[in-house]
């Protein structure tokens, strides 16, 4: 069963939520104000007001009916028009008249024979008609004689007040808010292997942050130049033996022995290059403005000239210009197409542009992986021997991995599936554009 929660309607970003929590409190004074200024004090005078106003129509009533030879009755002291022989008047009054209501019921309770009030006809004036029994009689008198003058300039004046004080508030906490985004800015361009400037500001909170996010930064850096540099020299301190290693078998009489020796050479070999290709993952390459188009056009003559059976599926018609580290999505694509041509016989590469993305894909005719497994397969060194068949090739488990590293580093993703016409695995490579 559903459940009914306010927390999803709620805006989702810092600006937002710092806007409601500084509206509603004075949306909701503004309103409560409204109310209780319009009933405690405007409708309750106006009612005062028509109350001090009803003796001087029961006298006009009373003179209509005594000596209706003295009527019209103009103004005069009293500040009210009279007549006999008035048309009728129907009630009107303005949605928005709130106190002409008051006005209504306080005539109806205090004058006899009250046939209409209209407030419409005039804005400044009120208009009667009363059934007297000298005929119907006709009162005007203006409409402050009854309601307090220009009620609503306390509503606008408050209104606009809260509005300057509204623009005000959030001006400032805009400013305080900033930092906190700048934050996250930088923390999101580290994640995608960007160092971009960044230096605390802000109250002292988020200065904390700030300098707790550079600390980390520089440990993260710090670790991962020891970690390639240590990677590095491991692997330059293996290749040489390694080389003399092969220079010496191959001097040797070639046999199935030696033969046997030398691949094992070169598959350390290829070894130690996936080792230190998922240590270094490319982060300290520059982001460059390239064309995924032509990168992926350049894969593909790559692998024919290695006599790979790669074909190309859809590409964008239109030049693309994005950032991105050339040399690392190659090194993923490579991976990609690799484990393609390695578990089946074809692979197939496409490139879609999607509205704020790129999708590059990889389709094989091989026996896939599994839906369970697909998880498990883009972890370091996992070896998926009942999802694929190792007897085709050989390596570590890294070819995935690094490729999932390489996207995210650019804030992207590495999605599985199956492909719908090859039947094997579909590797889909997203980046942000």
């Amino acid at each position: 069963m559903a459940r009914f929660t306010l927390k999803s309607y709620l805006p989702r970003g810092l600006y937002g939520r710092a806007a409601l929590i500084l509206l509603v409190p004075i949306i909701t004074i503004q309103i409560v104000v409204s109310f209780a200024f319009i009933q405690r004090l405007y409708e309750d005078v106006t009612v005062q007001m028509t109350q001090n106003l009803v003796p001087q129509l029961n006298l006009l009533i009373q003179t209509a009916e005594q000596a209706p030879e003295t009527l019209p009755f103009r103004a005069g002291v009293l500040g009210i028009d009279a007549a006999l022989g008035a048309e009728p008047v129907a009630d009107r009054a303005r949605f928005y008249d709130l106190s002409g209501r008051r006005l209504r019921e306080s005539l109806d309770r205090s004058v006899d024979g009250l046939m209409g009030v209209d407030l419409v006809r005039d804005r400044k004036e009120v208009h009667l008609a009363i059934d007297t029994q000298a005929g119907l009689l006709g009162v005007s008198f203006p409409r402050n004689r009854v309601s307090a003058r220009n009620p609503h300039q306390l509503l606008v004046l408050m209104v606009l007040t809260g509005v300057l004080m509204t623009l005000i508030a959030y001006q400032f906490l805009r400013n305080q808010l900033k930092p906190i985004k700048r934050l996250a800015q930088a923390a999101e361009a580290f994640g995608k292997g960007q160092v971009v400037p960044y230096h605390p500001t802000g109250a002292n909170e988020v200065r904390s942050a700030g300098g707790a996010f550079l600390n980390m930064r520089s440990r993260i850096e710090r670790q991962t130049q020891q970690r390639t540099m240590m990677l590095s020299g491991v692997s330059h301190d293996l290749r040489t033996p390694l080389t003399r290693l092969k220079l010496g078998l191959s001097m040797q009489p070639e046999t199935a022995d030696t033969r046997a020796l030398i691949d094992d050479v070169t598959e350390m070999e290829g070894l130690i290059t996936a080792f230190l290709d998922f240590a270094r993952a490319d982060a300290t390459e520059a982001l460059e403005v390239a064309d995924p188009t032509v990168l992926l056009q350049e894969l593909v003559d790559k692998s024919h000239r290695a006599g790979q059976r790669v074909v190309v599926g859809a590409l964008p018609k239109d030049t693309i210009s994005m950032k991105l580290r050339p040399l690392a999505i190659t090194r993923a694509l490579e991976n990609l197409v690799g484990n393609a041509i390695r578990y089946g016989t074809n692979a197939r590469v496409s490139l879609e542009v999607l509205e704020n993305s790129v999708r590059f894909t990889v389709d094989d005719d091989g026996p896939g992986i599994p839906a369970s497994a697909r998880e498990e397969a883009l972890k370091p060194f996992a070896r998926l021997d009942a999802a694929r068949n190792q007897n085709q090739g050989s390596g570590v488990g890294l070819g995935l991995a690094i490729a999932a590293d390489i996207a995210r580093s650019h804030g992207g993703s590495l999605r599985l599936g199956e492909s719908a016409d090859l039947g094997g695995l579909s590797v889909d490579l997203v980046l942000p554009r």
